[in-house]
């Protein structure tokens, strides 16, 4: 007796079909997206709570993600982890950033002005991450940030800025980091010129950072790093002037008007 062939994709074909594929790849990304900064670690009890579903149910996920390197377990604290292929996918995700493709140009530009290490940053929701560095070519001392690293929301220049001009909503850790009044005033200073400046006594290395702006929102920063030797700790210096230029010609790349915060 002949087969009668199917036509059409999965969508034609009814949502039984794809309704426990959609199920699996929601409880997968529930299970992901549980992990954060402030919780890298989680126990299968923890996880099958998160899932709303049996023990058995969640070690069947986790052996699942184990295997495609999307989680790790470590077999003397029992406990799980995100897995190397997470770091691939994040590296991905924010090469693909449309801020990344625009700022390029101009991060050349800078490098050719003052031949000093330009970076990137945009706030992944608990910290200033770096998403693109462009190094410096022609000293004696070349400085390389790392694509992917996360920056110190309080000490790090960048995470001063996002400090800055994020809503504080978006920062859970505001109030509490805020409390210093040493902060409190280099934010408003930050808000009023537009720059922070970051000087770590304990590897020779200075940052200025700038924001960068899409409309009203702040969706980036922009950083000049070098040795304290080179950069300048004047936010009126030529080379922090050139940063504050570039950060907000990018602005208007991206659509930021003159009104807004770093219009001009």
């Amino acid at each position: 007796m002949a087969t009668k062939a199917q036509h059409g994709t999965g969508e034609q074909d009814g949502p039984d079909r794809t309704a426990p594929t959609i199920q699996t790849v929601q409880r997968a990304a529930l299970i992901l997206g549980s992990f954060t900064v402030g919780k890298p670690h989680m126990s299968l009890n923890e996880i099958t709570a998160r899932l709303g579903a049996s023990k058995a149910t969640a070690h069947r996920y986790t052996k699942a993600l184990r295997a495609a390197n999307l989680l790790r377990y470590d077999e003397r604290t029992s406990l799980y982890s995100l897995g190397p292929q997470v770091l691939t996918l994040a590296t991905a995700a924010r090469a693909g950033l449309p801020i990344v493709a625009a700022a390029e140009p101009y991060m050349e530009e800078l490098v050719r002005r003052i031949d000093e290490t330009i970076v990137l940053s945009v706030w992944d929701g608990e910290s200033a991450t770096v998403v693109r560095s462009v190094d410096n070519t022609d000293h004696m001392v070349r400085i390389s940030v790392r694509v992917g690293s996360r920056l110190d929301l309080t000490a790090s220049a960048q995470g001063r800025v996002f400090l800055a001009f994020l809503p504080p909503e978006q920062v859970p850790t505001l109030p509490r980091s805020v409390r210093k009044s040493e902060l409190t005033v280099e934010l408003e200073a930050i808000r009023e010129h537009g720059l922070s400046v970051n000087s770590p006594t304990v590897n020779g290395v200075r940052t200025v950072a700038a924001p960068i702006f899409e409309g009203d929102k702040i969706s980036g920063t922009l950083a000049i790093v070098g040795t304290t030797a080179t950069v300048s700790d004047d936010v009126k210096s030529p080379m922090a002037q050139a940063l504050l230029e570039t950060a907000r010609a990018l602005s208007q790349r991206l659509g930021t008007s003159e009104d807004s915060p770093n219009g001009g």
